[in-house]
């Protein structure tokens, strides 16, 4: 499996891997039947994203797309954070081989999904916020790739 010069390096030299005591916001996506589980934290001011910190356990690809992500929102109004998709994470990193374009679908639903806490904690609405339970989990929330993560697939 060949990957680009900037999943290598986001792999090898994650940005904003970390935990935060006190988060605005936190999202946990990811099962283990897929194997890889990402945790987001966003510190959120003015509803401006100032800090962003990532834990994932997985593959190098799973560590890429956080890293990337992280990257992505930091600094960003919320509403603008909530419009990243997983595409645009694929192609920061300059693409993912197809068997990992899951990997970027976790990082899309884990800034969904901290987002979604801190409106919740806020009383804020969270209708508009796609909900989706992991790449293994069959929903109905439309990503930009195929599955291609079945039971038994090498990795």
């Amino acid at each position: 499996m060949l990957y680009s010069e900037k999943v290598m390096d986001h792999f090898l030299n994650p940005r904003n891997v970390g935990t935060m005591d006190d988060a605005s916001g936190v999202g946990e996506v990811g099962n283990a039947k897929c194997g890889d589980i990402m945790k987001i934290y966003l510190k959120i001011d003015n509803d401006v994203i100032t800090d962003v910190k990532f834990n994932t356990f997985g593959c190098g690809s799973a560590i890429a797309s956080s890293s990337m992500a992280t990257e992505m929102i930091k600094g960003k109004p919320v509403e603008e954070a909530l419009k990243l998709t997983n595409k645009a994470v694929t192609e920061a990193l300059d693409g993912l081989p197809p068997q990992k374009i899951h990997c970027s679908v976790l990082a899309e639903e884990a800034v969904q999904a901290a987002i979604a806490d801190y409106r919740k904690r806020n009383g804020l609405p969270v209708d508009d916020i796609p909900s989706c339970n992991g790449c293994c989990s069959g929903c109905s929330h439309e990503h930009d790739h195929m599955h291609g993560h079945d039971e038994g697939e090498d990795e």
